[in-house]
């Protein structure tokens, strides 16, 4: 029945075949009854850093994913019950994390969107393997998160996809030497980095440099000026916003008017480095408030009209989590399973590695691991500084 259906298709079939009561959406860490043992809600966790040096993330992931639920209870929910979701804070920090967990563990949660980055989501997959609790994160992309369990999930790509994409970008683009600058000591920097300079290599690409800065640096120009005379057709910028913001700043004071690649951590640069700046600039990610078409175009306007600001691709992967999660529940469902149970869990482990949904990021299916096969975009910007879609990547399996 979950194959290849759309937020709205999804919700509207599980309102038709599955009539009930529909009770008020619940948010917050409110408490409310369990599901499938003829309870009238069912209870879900949203888990992320909502305080700390990456509540930015975490805070974009957990409004996709209340946005989802929300609009999931307003169509009659799941199998006639109320979607009730518990909010857990954990910081940032792993032991946190865990701490988290346990709580929406103890107060009978049946699914968890989250963790958002990779040290807690490392932490908490590790953990709820011994309870095959199902959890789909949005967004830790790190390669190892689903390899602790058959229980855990996630919405996006892995760093190594996403540096094989942008080689392979960079290959067809004709991109024949590169330099690459990254923040050393961190998974996701260096797992993207290492993953482009290999398959770079393979491709007939020369990395003219490999360069990188630590944690709280801001100045780059030694870096940048190291790279930039070993006359690059284009650079690597496997980080997040707020440092590529400043090294594409800095190159381009430096005179250097070349490409600038980068990958998904880039999503709101644009709030970081100029207009001029950002022309000839490419990086890749699952969503982009510029794509004006089918549920990305819905989802945009949804989450405008509900926070008041635009979504970020974040945003976006927070809401696909949850319907993923959503549509694994609904086989538990199906199946009459008491809420809770080690059967009931397991069907919901079940339904999301067996099932499909499209998502607003794209069709998302799983074969074989917790590893999503799903399309990827490269985006762009216009004179103005908006993101634009240039490419799209097909998903391959």
């Amino acid at each position: 029945m979950f194959k290849n259906v759309s937020r709205r298709q999804f919700v509207q079939a599980s309102a038709v075949a599955m009539a009930g009561l529909s009770l008020a959406a619940c948010g917050g860490n409110e408490g409310g009854s369990e599901g499938g043992d003829g309870a009238s809600s069912i209870k879900v966790g949203i888990l992320g850093p909502h305080t700390g040096d990456v509540a930015n993330y975490g805070i974009a992931c957990r409004n996709g994913a209340q946005l989802y639920f929300d609009q999931l209870n307003e169509d009659g929910g799941i199998n006639g019950k109320q979607v009730e979701y518990l909010v857990e804070d954990e910081q940032g920090d792993p032991t946190q994390a865990v701490t988290a967990y346990n709580l929406l563990v103890e107060q009978g949660v049946v699914g968890i969107v989250g963790d958002v980055t990779t040290g807690p989501t490392t932490a908490v997959a590790q953990q709820s393997v011994n309870d095959n609790m199902p959890c789909v994160t949005p967004s830790a992309t790190a390669a190892e998160i689903v390899t602790y369990g058959n229980n855990t999930f996630r919405a996006c790509v892995t760093d190594p996809e996403q540096g094989r994409i942008m080689a392979a970008f960079a290959n067809e683009q004709g991109y024949k030497n590169i330099g690459t600058l990254y923040l050393k000591g961190d998974d996701y920097n260096e797992g993207v980095n290492n993953a482009f300079v290999e398959e770079a290599k393979a491709l007939g690409i020369t990395i003219t440099t490999e360069q990188s800065y630590s944690a709280g640096d801001v100045d780059f120009n030694s870096q940048l000026t190291t790279i930039i005379a070993t006359n690059p057709d284009a650079i690597l910028a496997p980080n997040y916003y707020e440092d590529d913001g400043l090294i594409v700043t800095q190159a381009r004071q430096q005179g250097y008017t070349g490409v600038i690649l980068g990958v998904d951590g880039w999503s709101g640069v644009a709030d970081y480095a100029s207009a001029e700046d950002l022309q000839n600039c490419y990086y890749c990610c699952a969503f982009s408030s510029a794509n004006d078409e089918g549920l990305a175009a819905q989802f945009t306007a949804d989450y405008e009209a509900a926070y008041g600001e635009t979504p970020t691709n974040f945003c976006a992967l927070g809401y696909d989590a949850a319907m993923v999660l959503a549509a694994g529940i609904a086989a538990a469902e199906e199946a009459g399973l008491e809420a809770g149970s080690d059967e009931y869990l397991q069907a919901v482990i079940d339904g999301i590695a067996a099932g499909s949904v499209e998502g607003v990021t794209g069709t998302i299916a799983y074969e074989g691991t917790g590893d999503p096969v799903k399309s990827s975009l490269i985006l762009t910007f216009t004179e103005d500084g908006a993101e634009e879609v240039f490419e799209t990547i097909d998903a391959t399996a």
